[in-house]
């Protein structure tokens, strides 16, 4: 029984680990120019939607193999990372290499069906981003978080461009802030264990400390819940979606920050957007409730 699980480890299941599809959660951005554009029932844009998902998904599965093969030695050496496929020996480098481009074949494959030359050029500059990030930039404190930010606000614009939706303002700023304070939530996550080893999961860590990460969490969800209250009583939002009410939603995205902090400071936890979103029932609870509110407001009410 162990020798099969043994060998399952070192195959298929090695391999679907490396590309991490529940990562994918995070190329949910593509789907709000839909949402706060009104169109989720429209089956066209509905389409684009999707297509277009699974081709950043399938881009960003690269990148997943290109970071675990440049990481690999310092992988080996964490505690945690030193499981992964690569740094545990279950997939060679030859082997990431071959798929990591299948992966981004792929996108480029599921990409035009779209017919959009704009969409496919805005998933290659996130590859193109993401390698040097990979290679270099994630080195650099604070320079690391504002590209993992950019990418979400390229997902969202990946997704306006292929439905045809035009992106309000506050969605693009709201994007790129809210997702600057989840990264900074997740690097306090190296800061602590740097703190409780003495040594630094990465080599911009030593520029961190738990004071300035502390104040850039509060800094950015503040400024977050500002524009999102600004984004629900902006006058184009009051006519597009024919309701003065949507300010009352503001309510849920306040107790969101609040929990994801609750999170990252009192309990301890792992900062992880996704960790988060998976694993915490109250997290769950506070964004459906955001989701049913906001669709209640410009759906039927």
């Amino acid at each position: 029984m162990n020798e099969n699980k043994l060998e399952d480890s070192k195959g298929f299941a090695a391999l679907l680990r490396l590309v991490r599809p529940k990562q994918w959660i995070k190329n949910g951005f593509i789907f709000l120019p839909l949402f706060f554009g009104g169109a989720l029932l429209h089956t066209d844009a509905l389409l684009a939607g999707l297509i277009t998902f699974f081709a950043y998904s399938f881009a960003a599965s690269s990148i997943y193999c290109f970071n675990d093969i440049y990481d690999v030695e310092a992988d080996r050496r964490h505690p945690v990372k030193c499981h992964r496929p690569i740094a545990s020996g279950a997939v060679s480098i030859k082997q990431a290499y071959g798929l990591m481009f299948l992966m981004f074949a792929l996108s480029m494959g599921v990409c035009s069906l779209l017919g959009s030359w704009e969409t496919m050029g805005i998933i290659i500059f996130y590859w193109l981003l993401n390698l040097g990030y990979c290679a270099k930039f994630k080195q650099y404190a604070i320079i690391d978080v504002c590209i993992v930010a950019f990418g979400f606000v390229l997902r969202l614009l990946a997704g306006g461009v292929a439905t045809g939706i035009v992106l309000s303002k506050w969605i693009v700023l709201m994007t790129f802030l809210i997702t600057l304070f989840m990264s900074f939530a997740k690097r306090r996550d190296d800061v602590l264990r740097m703190e409780k080893t003495g040594e630094a999961p990465r080599k911009n860590t030593i520029r961190y400390n738990l004071t300035f990460i502390n104040q850039a969490i509060t800094i950015t969800a503040s400024v977050t819940l500002v524009c999102y209250i600004m984004y629900t009583v902006s006058p184009e939002v009051i006519e597009n979606f024919h309701t003065e009410n949507l300010y009352l939603t503001s309510v849920f995205v306040l107790v969101g920050l609040l929990r994801y902090i609750q999170i990252a400071v009192v309990d301890q936890k792992s900062g992880d957007p996704t960790k988060i979103i998976l694993r915490d029932r109250i997290t769950q609870f506070i964004v459906l409730a955001w989701l049913l509110s906001f669709l209640i407001l410009i759906y039927i009410v």
